[in-house]
């Protein structure tokens, strides 16, 4: 009995064996046009030395706004790809907790003029703002990719990579709202859009106009459009608060309209802002509250009901994808490859299983 066991473990052996011999029989090694895997794998020894031949590549990333927490994400994920692809990072931005273009745009003119630069990341908030600094780069030979806000409008558009979350993807934010309302069998009232309007951010306001279109599209495939008044304000792009007085100029929006039921911000200066009016008020849970990225604090407001939701946009990515894909177009020639980052619609329910390793 014993040998017959023997016998059959070791055929089951051998039968193992042979499968995976023959498993491994497909592996591959050399290319169709006869090159080498592993050859072809390795970095060109052009491209340490590209541009200023200080072998090294430097790249830069500039955000228009360093100082809220939402980019943090975005910077870690831009490290990570640099000590994978061996590249010197330098992270700029600027320091304020509101979009300050302006300051973005001096860092971004000082950059131009540094000769170590190989390449350089940039969001792109103010439509035509950035073209002549491109053109600089392009002149310089030096490549460009965009992050975050997305101008459709920019110099060499074409040519230039995007990672970032469309515009579009908002639209998730209007249609939550409305179920929020449904599911908690709310009547009427009116639902509101603050935004920063002035700032100019196009890619915030265009946000807005998603989730606005959305929620009149849901209410009104639900047959409850007459209920409710949707105010994005006289163009779709939001009601403007003052960003020098941001909660209480929400606080004052909320009480002036007497009845509102529904909220949506659209970026990670008046989210927080909504999230802390509606807690002032002592409104938490009872306001269907929606708004845009997921920084810290709009996480806590989340766990405590003074926002419904928030979307993130996975800024891990934001950063990661640009530094592979410069230096991808050094080492390898590729053409500038857009990234769709998505949206993730967080609530309370998946709220504690976000930021965990710093991606969103």
């Amino acid at each position: 009995m014993k040998n017959a066991l023997r016998m059959a473990a070791l055929a089951a052996g051998i039968s193992l064996f042979s499968l995976s011999a023959h498993a491994q029989s497909g592996v591959l090694n050399k290319a169709v046009g006869g090159y080498s895997f592993d050859d072809a794998s390795k970095e060109s020894g052009e491209t340490k030395n590209f541009n200023n031949k200080d072998g090294k590549l430097t790249f830069a990333i500039v955000t228009h706004t360093a100082g809220n927490g939402f980019f943090d994400p975005t910077y870690v994920g831009a490290q990570v790809a640099a000590k994978a692809f061996g590249v010197n990072l330098i992270m700029l931005g600027s320091e304020a907790p509101v979009d300050d273009i302006p300051r973005q745009i001096a860092i971004l003119n000082q950059i131009i003029q540094d000769p170590t630069i190989d390449g350089v990341i940039m969001t792109t908030p103010q439509s035509g703002a950035y073209n002549d600094m491109i053109k600089k780069l392009t002149e310089r030979g030096i490549p460009v990719a965009t992050t975050n806000s997305f101008d459709g409008n920019l110099l060499n558009r074409s040519s230039i990579s995007h990672t970032g979350q469309d515009a579009s993807a908002a639209a998730i934010g209007g249609e939550a709202l409305v179920q929020c309302l449904i599911k908690n069998n709310v009547k009427g009232g009116t639902i509101i859009f603050p935004n920063t309007t002035t700032l100019g951010n196009v890619e915030v306001n265009n946000r807005i106009t998603a989730a606005f279109q959305a929620a009149v599209k849901s209410l009104n495939a639900a047959g409850r459009l007459k209920d409710f008044k949707v105010d994005a304000g006289p163009q779709n792009i939001g009601i403007d608060v003052d960003k020098d007085n941001i909660v209480n100029s929400v606080v004052t929006l909320i009480e002036s309209r007497k009845d509102v039921v529904g909220a949506f911000a659209a970026n990670g200066f008046v989210t927080p802002a909504l999230g802390d009016a509606i807690s002032q008020l002592k409104k938490n849970g009872q306001v269907c509250a929606f708004g845009f990225d997921l920084g810290p604090k709009q996480q806590e407001q989340i766990r405590t009901g003074a926002l419904t939701g928030s979307l993130g946009q996975q800024p891990f990515i934001q950063g990661f994808w640009p530094v592979a894909q410069l230096y991808l177009q050094i080492d390898r020639g590729v053409s500038a490859a857009n990234v769709d980052t998505r949206a993730q619609l967080v609530t309370k329910d998946n709220v504690d299983k976000i930021g965990k390793r710093f991606e969103n």
